[in-house]
């Protein structure tokens, strides 16, 4: 790609609100005539019923794969067998990262168009044009990029209001950070997962993400624990998916997510959600950028309250365990990374003293708030 252009890529469509579920055989009709759904059990026990009749009074069939486990390159090959057995001409994701992930990864190998139907609103993923693969372990293994965004995304808010709390905050953690990365990114005048340099409007959209987080969040939360909908929540469930999605492939990302990937290297972390990792990587980006204290403290108390980690220790790592710390920060800074779209170079040894100042950051600034630490999470 050009070094001088911008870019800013996004969804075909993107529909959210309240029993939209009930709307996706109409918007995926426009798209494909004979669709695979893609969902674990878990997911497919409480949207069967919904979809398969959204899918009937469109005229659809209801053809169904089910997903377990990680997105592994393995899984996705053996998804897009199961679209060319079938003649499949759209892939429909449905659930969390992981199945999205796989549906479009799977979607873009058999050459057939793909939709995601995120039934939780913990992490940007359902939007973007790129997966994330794992081992089968868990362990972070690379990125596909792809040359177009899904065709449609539809979130229905009261599946979301059903899910737990955790999803949610989760989705939290992983939206928080695209405006501390997109900030980075435009000042490094470093390029996007969109291939291009940030445009204006990638940039704005992350830090609307940021605002609207900020604005909602606390009140989100209180709706997803009584499973309701609220316009706090729609807010937070469009920054969460539609505003950090386009904000965090197309304004950039920095530490914050490269950090997460170093951390999947710690089997402690593989029972956390892609947020609690992804937060503990935008306060340690913070630290490495020598940002002014009241900007971190606040983002300490902020993230504190909505229930997201700020320690090494509540995500089961030892802040003594120099050579495991060692083993995070090399995953995290290797070649290719987008801990290089940073200002300045990140060395090794840089981010193992900044990934160990958090504890003690933290403890401090959340004595001094008066907010008790929360329990150890992932366990």
């Amino acid at each position: 790609m050009s070094s001088h252009l911008m870019s800013l890529i996004a969804p075909a469509r993107y529909v959210q609100g309240r029993d939209a579920i009930a709307s996706l055989g109409d918007y995926v009709k426009q798209i494909g005539e004979r669709p695979l759904v893609l969902v674990d059990d878990v997911v497919w026990g409480f949207v069967g019923d919904a979809l398969t009749s959204s899918f009937q009074a469109a005229g659809l069939p209801t053809e169904r794969m089910t997903f377990a486990g990680y997105c592994t390159a393995e899984q996705i090959d053996r998804i897009a067998e199961r679209v060319r057995a079938t003649g499949s001409d759209v892939l429909v994701g449905v659930g969390g990262g992981s199945a999205i992930d796989a549906a479009k990864a799977a979607g873009h190998i058999a050459g057939i168009r793909w939709a995601s139907v995120p039934t939780v609103a913990s992490t940007d993923a359902p939007c973007s044009a790129l997966s994330v693969v794992y081992t089968a372990e868990g362990a972070f293994e690379e990125y596909r990029f792809f040359p177009h965004n899904p065709d449609l995304v539809l979130v229905d808010s009261q599946i979301v209001a059903n899910a737990p709390v955790r999803m949610l905050v989760g989705g939290l953690g992983d939206a928080l950070a695209t405006w501390q990365e997109a900030r980075l990114v435009a000042e490094a005048r470093a390029a996007t997962m969109a291939g291009a340099l940030p445009t204006t409007s990638g940039t704005a959209l992350a830090k609307l993400s940021w605002d609207m987080l900020h604005e909602n969040a606390l009140a989100a939360i209180d709706a997803v624990r009584h499973n309701i909908v609220t316009p706090a929540l729609e807010r937070v469930i469009e920054a969460n998916t539609l505003l950090s999605g386009v904000g965090f492939e197309s304004g950039g990302l920095a530490a914050a997510h490269a950090i997460h990937n170093g951390l999947t290297a710690a089997p402690s972390t593989h029972g956390l959600t892609h947020g609690e990792k992804v937060n503990i990587g935008t306060l340690t980006q913070f630290v490495l950028e020598g940002a002014p204290s009241s900007e971190i403290e606040d983002f300490i108390v902020f993230t504190t309250k909505v229930g997201l980690p700020n320690t090494l220790t509540e995500i089961g790592i030892a802040g003594d365990d120099v050579a495991g710390l060692r083993q995070v920060a090399e995953l995290a800074t290797a070649e290719g990374e987008t801990i290089h779209a940073m200002p300045f170079e990140v060395r090794v040894p840089d981010l193992v003293d900044a990934l160990r100042s958090i504890e003690p950051l933290a403890t401090r600034v959340r004595a001094e708030a008066g907010l008790a630490a929360p329990a150890p999470f992932g366990h």
